[in-house]
């Protein structure tokens, strides 16, 4: 009995680091899409069909065959994630980025929600105290840069809320290795709602730097680490951790081009990671 609590505390931590990384990997978005000139939907039409080939070429690695088609629930994952990505892109065109960050990173309350529907996870009081201070702590670091924006565009950010909750629940709810075939599916799909924008695409060599990084470390790498790691946490520790990637955005920012966060941006992080952090490593995973 000792034996597998160690194992399955070791997993844990595993998936915890996994997660963590995968979001560190997310967080250099804003760094490396300014240096893209193309239209929002062309990026990301490219950056996910890089992004599936990295994922195609490790899928072959470790499983030796092509990814199978999916099944009607994958398909619906796959879809979902389509989805998300050109929601967030629509909202940030819509509204100010630090509203489509923070009214997108309401996704943990719905992942409370969707999680006890349909996972069976507990709402504890515990993870109540969290989500509350994550947004908090979130809204105290984009002090000063929030802004009205417009109804559609505040509207659409919520959505993207709601469909990234929705992505942590479809991976989460099913087996051991599905989790990278939803999200290759998903890039797949997002491949192709983007090309009717391809014909707008130029050439110059900082873009295409720019979409090789996104592509291949932003998001192909960064979702190998976290299809790993959600089967090991909960599905509200899988969206808690993801809340470094916009406390991270600010860090590229300043060791880049030497902007530095104001006073209530570090109080705010600090309550966020704080808060992730205790949340994270005091959660137990059942067998």
């Amino acid at each position: 009995m000792n034996q597998q609590l160690a194992t399955h505390s070791k997993e844990h931590i595993k998936g915890i680091i996994y997660v963590a990384v995968a979001s560190i990997l997310w967080s250099t978005a804003g760094l490396f899409i300014k240096w893209v000139q193309w239209p929002p939907l062309a990026i990301a039409g490219i950056r996910s069909g890089i992004a599936g080939t990295v994922i195609l070429f490790y899928w072959l690695y470790k499983y030796k065959i092509m990814p199978p088609l999916p099944s009607i629930q994958k398909s619906f994952g796959a879809l979902n994630y389509a989805v998300l990505v050109m929601l967030f892109i629509f909202a940030n065109k819509l509204t100010t980025a630090a509203n489509a960050i923070l009214l997108q990173f309401s996704a943990p309350i719905w992942v409370l929600i969707l999680g006890a529907i349909f996972l069976k996870e507990p709402i504890r009081r515990k993870d109540l105290m969290t989500v509350f201070l994550v947004l908090a702590g979130m809204s105290l670091f984009f002090l000063g840069d929030l802004g009205t924006g417009s109804m559609l565009g505040n509207g659409l950010a919520v959505l993207s809320g709601v469909a990234m909750a929705i992505m942590v629940i479809s991976l989460k709810g099913v087996k051991a290795g599905s989790p990278l075939e939803i999200i290759f599916w998903g890039n797949v799909a997002t491949f192709i709602i983007g090309i009717p924008f391809y014909g707008q695409i130029t050439f110059e060599m900082m873009s295409m730097i720019g979409i090789f990084l996104l592509g291949v470390f932003q998001l192909g790498t960064a979702y190998i680490f976290y299809a790993n790691g959600i089967q090991h946490v909960t599905a509200l520790d899988g969206i808690l951790i993801t809340v470094l990637e916009p406390l991270l955005n600010p860090m590229w920012v300043f060791l880049f081009n030497g902007e530095q966060p104001t006073v209530f941006a570090v109080l705010g992080g600090a309550v966020v990671l704080s808060s992730v952090t205790y949340h994270s490593l005091k959660t137990e995973i059942k067998v």
